[in-house]
């Protein structure tokens, strides 16, 4: 359920689709040390927040 709230969260989902911008920085910058959403996020779909969806 938290790795969905990081899937569903506006700003991981623009860094995920834009790949660059202050979404996609402050994703990198927050996502290990702080949000334990996109922690779950990693953990359930094997790559960090800011990349992108596998095809």
């Amino acid at each position: 359920m938290m790795a969905q709230a990081c899937a569903l969260c506006p700003v991981c989902r623009r860094a995920r689709a834009k790949q660059r911008g202050v979404a996609f920085k402050m994703v990198q910058a927050v996502e290990v040390h702080l949000c334990p959403f996109c922690k779950a996020y990693e953990r359930v779909h094997g790559r960090k927040a800011h990349e992108p969806a596998a095809s």
